[in-house]
């Protein structure tokens, strides 16, 4: 029987035909919560030895809240899958991508995990180096960097400088010289394939605003242009990126390939051996039931073949090579908590209808659904219920139709103003992308471990807004 017809025989023919319908809808379906979340004795959820009682009682909702032990464990289990995999070559290096998710606790646990850390503006830089991150361990990324974030990059020691184009050259060249150093550099190349889930492009895919593009000849140029300076720069290595919530190592296997030719080609054209290559990140996530990602063990040691292959093929020394996972750290690791506010059963022709779930949050602290529609799921986090499965949708409170955060998911039919109400997965770009729009302050960021919280971002007050009001 398939899903939606499961949900009309249960009184609800609302569901999309993906949903499967739930044998316990109080249930946490595996792989896609936290590895300490769990159902107490009382029948609320625990996420590090904590009550999602305790956490609306002490800290208030809506609130993010991130399993420490869960994220760190990510973090090693990147950093050791793939030095594993690569040891028979020439290593690999973890970077965390900052943008996920940022904060000088998380900055801490990252170095005390022995990870670099990729960062792509000044005010993410600032961030690392409040937390005392070794600049050496740092990479700095940006499409647009100013004079000002290049010239500190540069003061402090950063590890490299990811150039994103040929005019960049020069303005890193002169920064260079005005401080009397010189930049350590990596050039970001295209290859011409976009990884995306499932599936990739390979072919054309050069209309974007990253990287130096290989096919036109345009990154050939300027690994000449930056080896003319060495004065001022010093190429240290090529960065290629190729997109994200990829689930398996296809995408890679085309542009690792094609980078490695690019490599072959440098050798060959401009007599430079390339020793660090850096494939990015993009690694993805479980939202749903949908998705089914690869372990990092699996990830790592199929990438390292195909690296292994193609340097054969083509006579080439195998490089050391960088990935820089962030959402595959972040996200699963965290969850949102809410209270449930206004329940509407809206009725859409027939026999069918939809219950409206609104929460306390919405599109400020998750726009994720609006911006890119993503998909979340959700569950009943205060308490069980023996009530029937219905179909959902969970939205927030801004003045907007689209402020969505969970489109269809199954809750108990007795779900009620004041539950409380979790939302998995929420870990990379919720808080990154969150906003004040209706002037609603940011949630807080709290930690959770061995039955403590602890405060990674406070809870933003109508003060802390106003302070910017000039008026």
């Amino acid at each position: 029987m398939r899903a939606h017809e499961a949900g009309a025989l249960h009184g609800n023919d609302a569901s999309p035909s993906w949903l499967p319908y739930p044998r316990d809808v109080n249930a946490l379906l595996p792989g896609l919560w936290s590895h300490t979340t769990e159902r107490g004795g009382d029948g609320a959820l625990e996420v590090g030895g904590v009550s999602v009682r305790r956490i609306a009682e002490e800290v208030g909702t809506p609130a993010l809240v991130v399993d420490e032990a869960d994220f760190r464990h990510r973090a090693r289990e990147f950093r050791d899958a793939f030095a594993r995999a690569f040891a028979p070559l020439a290593g690999a290096s973890i970077y965390y991508a900052g943008k996920s998710f940022l904060a000088t606790g998380v900055v801490r646990w990252v170095e005390e995990d022995g990870l670099g850390l990729d960062v792509c503006t000044g005010g993410e830089l600032t961030v690392a180096l409040r937390a005392d991150f070794p600049p050496a361990r740092i990479n700095l990324h940006g499409n647009n960097k100013s004079d000002d974030e290049i010239r500190r990059a540069l003061r402090v020691g950063v590890g490299r400088i990811v150039i994103d184009s040929l005019v960049e050259i020069e303005q890193v060249t002169g920064i260079a010289r005005e401080l009397g150093v010189v930049a350590p550099v990596m050039i970001r190349v295209t290859t011409g394939v976009e990884a995306h889930t499932h599936e990739f492009i390979a072919t054309a895919h050069e209309d974007q605003k990253f990287g130096i593009s290989i096919h036109s000849g345009d990154a050939l140029e300027a690994v000449r242009r930056v080896l003319e300076v060495p004065d001022a720069l010093d190429l240290v290595g090529l960065h290629s990126h190729i997109g994200s919530q990829i689930f398996d190592v296809s995408g890679f296997d085309v542009a690792a390939r094609r980078v490695l030719r690019f490599v072959r080609d440098v050798r060959d054209t401009l007599d430079r051996t390339i020793t660090l290559l850096d494939l990015g990140g993009g690694f993805g996530v479980m939202y749903n039931s949908q998705h089914t990602p690869a372990e990092p063990a699996h990830l790592a040691q199929g990438i390292a073949t195909i690296v292994a292959q193609e340097c054969a093929e083509l006579d080439l020394e195998a490089p050391h090579l960088a990935f820089e996972p962030g959402r595959a750290i972040a996200g699963p690791s965290t969850q949102t908590l809410y209270t449930v506010g206004t329940v509407k059963d809206v009725a859409l022709g027939g026999t069918r209808h939809r219950v409206y779930v609104s929460i306390d949050g919405g599109m400020s602290d998750n726009i994720r659904t609006a911006l890119y529609d993503a998909d979340y799921s959700c569950l009943l986090a205060g308490r069980v219920s023996d009530a029937e499965p219905t179909v959902v949708r969970v939205v927030g409170k801004h003045c907007e139709s689209g402020d969505i955060v969970v489109k269809d998911e199954y809750l108990p039919a007795d779900v009620h103003r004041g539950d409380l109400v979790s939302v998995p997965v929420t870990g990379a770009y919720c808080y990154s992308l969150a906003s004040n729009y209706n002037h609603v302050p940011r949630p807080p960021v709290i930690a959770v471990s061995d039955g403590r919280i602890h405060t990674l971002m406070r809870r933003e007050s109508e003060d802390h807004m106003l302070a910017l009001d000039a008026g």
